[in-house]
């Protein structure tokens, strides 16, 4: 079979994630389509009845509170059963990416590549190392560089042994719902896949390059005062560009693109649901979670040529939490959407 890099950074290469067995991911995935099949009646239901999403504030903290008891409680769920598998808490220290590729390089693909979509780390490991090979550089040492060009200063290895100044402590819940220290890692497995440390303002420096690149190419009147993006306008368009077969645990709106999920803007009735525009991605790691999220501000190309404002055009939020299984997408698009309003209305 042939392996590309894109399919490597949408996730469609057939390399497993943490889990070994192909029949319990084939289990986990249609016991997730059958949950969203039984979901979707019931908003329907509750659309119909005039209990809209404006409408339900009061429902919400108690179904909230509800997901997070059972999040403290350990009961089953995507997430908490991806966090028993046991190679996530290696302990072994691994000197390069191309080392690193022995816990997987024997394992049988899961399917054909380009046939399915199945999210896994160890293709980011892979993908690191073809990092590596092109660079003629270590990657950590290529991404450091990177980080530097892009001022985020605050962005590091998350490496053990180094004095990382303002590093957090992680924690978990146990079994008995009680919060307790994360137990000791080694994310030297997983450099390209969960294995730098970085602040809220260093992320946002992050959104801000990448949505700069994405909108430069709109203002065209004032292109020759302004610098260019980090990244060529199509370049941030193919990033953001939805690709086939793919699919969004934290959005089922949305689609996986390269290495980013995307919603696009869509409305199929007239004063009906829109769907905004938006790219994000979420993290989670042992005893941590994490979301970045891109609301682009909608302008066309008249409007951007008047537009006395530089890009970047729009609301990034970021949150970085240190506590495992924390959902934060959804608080993150609310987030969003509250500050696109308020500018709307100015």
């Amino acid at each position: 079979v042939t392996i590309t890099t894109r399919l490597l950074v949408s996730h469609l290469s057939g390399i497993r994630h943490y889990e070994k067995d192909i029949a319990k991911v084939k289990e986990e995935k249609e016991k997730a389509n059958r949950a969203l099949k039984l979901t979707k009646p019931h908003q329907d239901k509750e659309q119909k009845e005039g209990k809209g999403i404006e409408k339900t504030d009061s429902v919400k903290p108690r179904k909230e509170h509800e997901s997070e008891t059972k999040s403290r409680n350990s009961k089953p769920g995507r997430r908490d059963k991806e966090f028993e598998q046991e190679e996530y808490y290696l302990k072994e220290k691994f000197e390069s990416v191309i080392e690193s590729l022995k816990i997987f390089k024997n394992d049988p693909l899961f399917f054909k590549p380009g046939d399915q979509f199945l999210y896994s780390t160890y293709g980011f490991t892979l993908l690191s190392a073809v990092v590596e090979r092109a660079s003629g550089q270590k990657f950590t040492d290529y991404m450091l560089k990177m980080f530097r060009d892009l001022d985020m200063l605050s962005t590091v290895l998350d490496d053990n042994e180094a004095m990382i100044y303002n590093r957090a402590r992680c924690y978990v819940y146990n079994k008995k719902g009680r919060l307790v220290n994360a137990p000791y890692v080694d994310n030297s497995y997983k450099w390209a896949g969960g294995g730098f440390l970085s602040s809220v303002g260093d992320l946002l420096k992050f959104g801000n390059a990448l949505l700069y690149s994405y909108q430069i190419s709109q203002f065209k009147t004032s292109i020759g005062k302004l610098l260019p993006g980090y990244l060529k306008p199509d370049t941030a368009a193919m990033i953001w560009t939805p690709v086939p077969k793919t699919e969004v645990s934290w959005d089922r709106d949305g689609k996986y693109a390269m290495a980013w999920a995307v919603v696009e803007r869509k409305q199929e009735y007239g004063c009906c649901r829109q769907q905004r525009h938006y790219a994000s991605h979420t993290g989670g790691a042992v005893g941590a979670s994490s979301v970045l999220l891109i609301l682009p501000e909608e302008l066309d190309s008249e409007a951007a040529a008047a537009q006395p404002v530089a890009p970047p055009r729009g609301v990034i939020v970021t949150i970085i939490c240190n506590m495992q299984s924390v959902s934060l997408n959804s608080t993150a698009l609310k987030i969003a959407r509250e500050f696109d309003k308020e500018k709307q209305t100015q």
